[in-house]
């Protein structure tokens, strides 16, 4: 994550966390750190996995006091072992103890979308299929897992409702159909803007390929409909998979060739890696 990403967007979710977490004051830190003490901690693994979000759990740190030192051993993207060491934070012990839960909240939760992801990922090693992620995230979260789904080895689908047309069931429903939805986005939206359709049957991809759509979702749809979709559309679109796709079943479905598969599960069911700050000691 680029700085100029992390103060326009990021900060502000970053404080807001601060913010939930002391509302007014660290009671227990103030207790027994009445004054300001230099000292350091190690940031552990205590389980194997994907590391992602150690600019994020850096500037947590910082935002409390410019002057934290963070030495990482590790950068995002790698593979990290139970027990091993991935940082070592300096800096003044009230602001370690404060900022601590806070930092791991962020880089637990990264890390652990990183390493499905990354699992997910290998599963679709050597298909033409690229692994998308959804809009079923974290509300406030969803710039930090949308990054450690890249950090996986997955892509971006669209950020935001800003972001792009993705006209869904009840889309289609309030056009009045495949073809009147289609050709509303394309009157409203911007030429420069890629209209998709979610199709549940066949019937709705012949319209969405007659409307003139540029990609066509096949949602929860057989392995035996999907590919006779693919027949269908016959390379006049994109194609993109989804509806419960997660690591137990998304392999039955490279053998189709579809461009996309999509996955609300990378960050909707990934559980967090399990990382600790650890061996507090005063400089």
């Amino acid at each position: 994550m680029n700085p100029i990403t992390m103060q326009l967007v990021a900060d502000k979710y970053i404080r807001m966390a601060l913010e939930e977490d002391i509302s007014s004051e660290d009671v227990s830190t103030n207790a027994v750190m009445p004054q300001a003490r230099r000292g350091e901690v190690q940031l552990l693994a205590k389980a194997d996995g994907i590391i992602a979000g150690l600019p994020v759990f850096e500037r947590v740190f910082t935002l409390l006091d410019p002057e934290t030192e963070i030495v990482c051993e590790v950068k995002d993207g790698d593979e990290v072992h139970k027990g091993q060491l991935l940082a070592t934070v300096r800096g003044d012990i009230r602001v370690l103890l404060s900022g601590e839960r806070t930092a791991l909240n962020y880089l637990q939760r990264m890390s652990g979308i990183a390493t499905y992801t990354r699992s997910v990922a290998e599963l679709l090693k050597g298909s033409r299929t690229t692994l998308l992620d959804t809009r079923k995230t974290t509300p406030c979260m969803r710039i930090f897992e949308k990054y450690a789904v890249r950090v996986g080895g997955g892509s971006n689908h669209r950020y935001n409702l800003s972001d792009g047309v993705l006209l869904k069931d009840n889309h289609i429903d309030a056009a009045g159909g495949v073809r009147e939805a289609v050709e509303a986005a394309k009157r409203y939206a911007p030429f420069v803007r890629k209209i998709e359709v979610e199709t549940e049957n066949l019937d709705m991809v012949r319209e969405a390929v007659e409307a003139g759509a540029d990609i066509i979702m096949l949602d929860n749809m057989t392995p035996e409909e999907m590919e006779e979709a693919i027949r269908i559309i016959g390379g006049r679109a994109r194609t993109e998979c989804s509806g419960n796709m997660t690591r137990e079943n998304i392999e039955t479905i490279t053998r189709l060739g579809v461009d996309y598969v999509s996955s609300g599960a990378l960050t909707h069911s990934a559980p967090i890696l399990d990382i600790s700050l650890k061996h507090l000691k005063a400089l």
